[in-house]
């Protein structure tokens, strides 16, 4: 049985839903904490609601945190590579999980929380991998490095069921080209925070203004 046919644990949404709510999904590397909320609340505003914060720095865990106080965030750990990540994501009140790969035991582990789960997959054999783990909807990543759009229609033939969300090396150079794709329901891209100010501090008006321009690309 595919996951997303389970019923999600209460204040969970699938992650075929999720996935769904817009092409983009922001992935953030923050380093300062007190950055976190007026992020969110610029992606938020310009119509990017999953936020995927990957566990890159130390301040990861506190910016889900903060981020979590914003109207409309839903707020999920990215780079979460084994079940130690998952215990402490889940701990900081992330609403789903992202891996750069797939495992068994992350797998199991992320479908017995009852949490939505996107794993990475590259090849034919992570997909196969997740479809016996009962996981159909998955990151394709990295998206450019594995062999670009090409090398994702080549894999979603023979694989009809499945969905994706491709992220790495994902831009407003050739997004709209990932997303003319019908089995990708979105991508995963840091471009929409990249905006700064001349000081090199985040740029909370432009980040609104790009994240609103990907949340009306079309699919």
């Amino acid at each position: 049985m595919s996951t997303t046919d389970n019923s999600p644990t209460p204040g969970h949404r699938n992650i075929a839903d999720l996935m769904q709510d817009a092409p983009v999904i922001p992935v953030i590397v923050i380093d300062d904490v007190r950055q976190a909320v007026p992020l969110a609340e610029a992606l938020v505003k310009g119509g990017l609601r999953v936020l995927e914060v990957t566990l890159r720095t130390d301040a990861a865990l506190d910016a889900i945190r903060a981020m979590k106080s914003v109207e409309g965030a839903i707020v999920g750990a990215g780079t979460v590579t084994g079940q130690h990540d998952l215990a402490a994501a889940l701990d900081a009140g992330s609403e789903f999980i992202v891996s750069p790969g797939l495992t068994e035991p992350l797998a199991k582990a992320a479908v017995r929380e009852g949490v939505p789960f996107l794993p990475g997959v590259a090849n034919a054999g992570d997909i196969m991998r997740g479809l016996d783990l009962g996981l159909d909807h998955f990151k394709f990543f990295p998206a450019m490095a594995a062999g670009g759009l090409p090398a994702l229609k080549a894999l979603a033939a023979p694989f009809h069921q499945c969905r994706f969300c491709p992220t790495g090396g994902i831009g407003p150079d050739n997004v709209a080209d990932w997303l003319a794709f019908d089995p990708v329901l979105c991508v995963g891209g840091s471009w929409v925070c990249a905006p700064k100010t001349d000081s090199g501090s985040p740029d909370y008006i432009a980040i609104a203004e790009t994240a609103r321009q990907a949340a009306n690309l079309a699919r």
